[in-house]
Formats: C-alpha cells, structure tokens, sequence
C-alpha cells in the first residue's frame, strides 16, 4: 500500500484530479490484453517528462513500484501491477510534437496512437512501417516498450529498426536523452536499442524519435488457397528463396477460415485447408512483375486458387479475412491464448507441423495463424481458464513447443515480449550468465528495483 505521505506528495505532483484511486477508477487497469488480473493501488496519469521525474523521485524514495503503461493491448501481461503498485498511463501525453520530412523522421509523444501517426506522415508522402495488429488502439511508448512488429515485419522490419532516440526518465527521477536524428550513432554503448523492447523495467519514455520512409507508389495483394496446410507453408520459403521480399506474407489455416465464415460470413473454398495473404509494394512496374512471379509460384507449390486485387476496395476485401482473425477465434471460448514462437523462416513448416501434432496430442482447440514471412507463428489457443484440466494440458503444449521452437534455433518471442505470460521459460533460451548480465542491467538502472518489478526478469 502506500502511505498517506507518498500518496498526498504525488497527488500534488499531479494538481489532484490525475491521481486515481477509487475502486471504479482503477478497476479499467487491472488487467491488459493477458488473461490476469491484478488490482493496482493507484493510477497516474501525468502530462510532461518533468511530473514523471518529481513522481519517480517520490517513489524511489517511499519505495513504490511504477508500471508503465499504454494501451494496455500487449498479451504478455507486462502492463499490470503484479507486485503491487501504482499504474503510470500516458493518453494526457498524445502529441505529435514533430514531423521532420527533410531529416525523414518524426518526435512523438509515447501516448500517441500508432495509426495516428502512420495516418498524418502519409499526408506528408511519408511511411512509418511497424504495424502491429494492434496499430488502431496500441501507442508508440507501448509499441518502443515492447519492440512490436506486425505484418509488414517481413520486409520491413520491427520498432526497433526505426527508433532514432529516446527522451528517458529513469527510476531514479534524472531524465536523460538516447540516440538522436541522425541515421548513424556509434558513440557509446547504444542505450536506445537498449531500451526498446525492455517491457518497462528499465526506463519511462517521454518523447520518441523515429526514422520514416517514403511511402511507396503502388502495391499490389494476393490471396492463395491451399488444399493442404503443409504446401501453403512451403510456398513462404519457396517466395524468399526466389529473391522476392514481400511487403506481408501471412498464412492461416482452415480452423481460422471456418471461424471467420461464421463470424463474418465470408467464404472461402470448400477444399481450401489454409490462406496465404501476401503483399507487395514498390515501384509499379516492379510490383506487376513481383505479382506476377508469386501468383505463379503459388500455383506452382499447389495453391488450388489465387486472387488478385486490381483496386484498393479488391484488397480490404482480401485483407478483411486476416483483420478479423483474431476476434474471430477469440469469440469463441472464453478465453483465448496467443503464442508468438519464433523460428528461422525455413524452419516454419516444421513448425506448423509440430502445432498440428501437439494440437492432436493434448486434444486443444488451437487456430494457426502466422507472420510467416519472418517465421512468427500466432497459434490461437480456445479454452476456459476455469477447466483447470485443460489448463494444465495447454501448459504441458506450451512448454514443447517452446521446446521445439528453441531447438530449431528461435526465440520463445518474436513480437509480444515475454513478460508474465513465459517468464518461466526463459531458462530454456538464455543460460544463467545471460540472465545474470540482464540482471545486472536492470540493477544499474533501477537499483530499488521499482519499476515494473515481477516481469520477465
């Protein structure tokens, strides 16, 4: 709990009305897009990198654990009070403070919308390429937090390929600046990659730098049906190994697609066992002939049907599919388990195959859906957190395949983080020096260990 001292001082801090701590009000923040829950003492909502400083010096002080926190999208349960604590919400900081179009990057504020941003450097002929599934609701200081990717990931790459610099405040309340607008920066250690995808343990951002490109001319989608789930996964290696670098490449299997022609009502081929969505973009001439080459190289690989778009509304229609999978699967238990194993791209049917086998061995419900350009794979669990029969069985599934995973040479996160949802196996990829070294950093840092304590470390 904190005492009355520390609550009046932040309480000052924050001019009364931004200090929360009434049942109703906190009730919101006690839980994220994971399945706990965890019912914070307070919630702060500050509005500069100078209130956050005084707050962070109070609670170093009286010993108070902070929890960063965006909108609380993430499903690695790294945005709750699992100790305890005081919640720090960011929505009164939303601002794009600056779109630099002749150094081709922007300043933002870390409460501000992902699709907001993308939205408003378009209008400047410009691109911010991380997309997370999440861009519509998630913010840029929950997506640097976490190092999310997204679907275009494979050719473009994740947060942190695009993160220039960082204004920080630390545990400890100094504020210090990471990073810059330049495109090098070798002086020093580099703490802005650092920090990114540090889940809240090391730092409080308040102003984000990240590098733009231009947004491209012409694009092109396709969608490939597939009779068997095991060519459709052959098909993704099959497109890179030719030289060809789509824009997304996503895959779903036929659990998906039943679940979304009941949902949404649309309609796929009757023999169709998975769906690859897949994009291209660039330079017309070369996005038609890129289109060209993968239309038939899917029907090469044994795609039973390919659609292309030849107008924007053809491709939302394509991508509609995809946009509501997750919803789709998630309506239909009470609870629903997102994995996001990663493997080496040509590791992916493998993989694919090994989720069909544990999803036959433990007797689950699990959809398959995959970034699969980049080797991400999104198995979907259906349960009920209640039947603790099956949530035991979903643990044993979890643990192999992260075995597995690891054994192909992947990482048990590509884009989620690790925090409560597999801190537990963070032994199976990192050896104990490692995960002393990480200690050790969170230490210098955070020397009370007050911020987000409990997570992945």
């Amino acid at each position: 709990m904190i005492s009355q001292t520390a609550a009046a001082a932040m309480r000052a801090v924050l001019e009364g009305a931004w200090y929360l701590d009434e049942p109703e009000d906190i009730a919101t923040y006690s839980y994220d897009g994971f399945l706990p829950e965890f019912t914070p003492d307070a919630v702060l909502i500050p509005e500069s990198a100078d209130q956050i400083a005084q707050i962070m010096k109070i609670a170093n002080k009286h010993n108070i654990n902070i929890i960063p926190r965006g909108a609380g999208t993430n499903i690695c349960g790294s945005s709750v009070a699992r100790e305890g604590g005081v919640i720090m919400a960011f929505h009164r900081m939303n601002k794009i403070l600056e779109i630099d179009r002749e150094s081709m990057c922007a300043v933002v504020q870390p409460g501000v919308v992902n699709a907001d941003l993308q939205k408003e450097v378009a209008r400047h002929g410009l691109l911010y390429p991380p997309d997370p599934a999440s861009m519509n609701v998630s913010t840029m200081g929950g997506n640097v937090s976490l190092n999310a990717g997204g679907p275009r990931g494979v050719k473009y790459g994740v947060t942190r390929d695009y993160l220039l610099g960082l204004e920080v405040v630390l545990p400890t309340g100094e504020i210090i600046q990471t990073g810059g607008k330049t495109l090098k920066n070798v002086s020093g250690y580099d703490l802005t990659r650092l920090l990114c995808g540090s889940e809240g343990t090391l730092g409080i951002f308040t102003e984000i730098t990240v590098r733009l490109v231009p947004l491209p001319p012409a694009k092109t989608t396709l969608q490939a049906a597939y009779a068997d789930l095991d060519d459709a996964a052959t098909t993704v290696t099959a497109i890179l190994a030719a030289g060809m670098v789509p824009t997304t490449l996503e895959l779903m299997d036929r659990t998906v697609l039943d679940v979304i022609s009941d949902y949404g009502g649309a309609q796929f081929n009757a023999q169709a066992q998975a769906l690859l969505l897949i994009e291209v973009d660039g330079d017309k001439d070369l996005v038609n002939k890129q289109g060209e080459r993968i239309e038939a190289l899917c029907r090469e690989k044994g795609a039973i049907a390919v659609d292309r778009a030849h107008t924007p509304e053809e491709a939302n229609k394509l991508w509609q599919a995809r946009r509501t999978a997750f919803g789709a699967v998630a309506s239909m238990r009470p609870n629903c388990i997102v994995e996001d194993a990663t493997v080496p791209v040509k590791r992916l049917p493998e993989i694919i195959r090994k989720v069909v086998e544990l999803t036959h061995k433990y007797d689950l419900k699990i959809a398959v859906l995959a970034h699969a350009g980049d080797g991400n794979l999104h198995p979907l669990i259906m349960t009920d957190l209640r039947d603790k029969e099956e949530m035991a069985r979903i643990e044993t599934m979890l643990k192999e395949l992260c075995e597995a995973a690891i054994s192909m040479g992947g990482t048990l996160s590509g884009e989620h983080g690790i925090g409560i949802a597999k801190s537990r196996f963070m032994d199976m990829e990192f050896s104990e020096t490692s995960l002393n070294l990480m200690r050790g950093i969170k230490r210098v840092f955070d020397p009370n260990n007050i911020l987000n304590p409990g997570s992945f470390l």
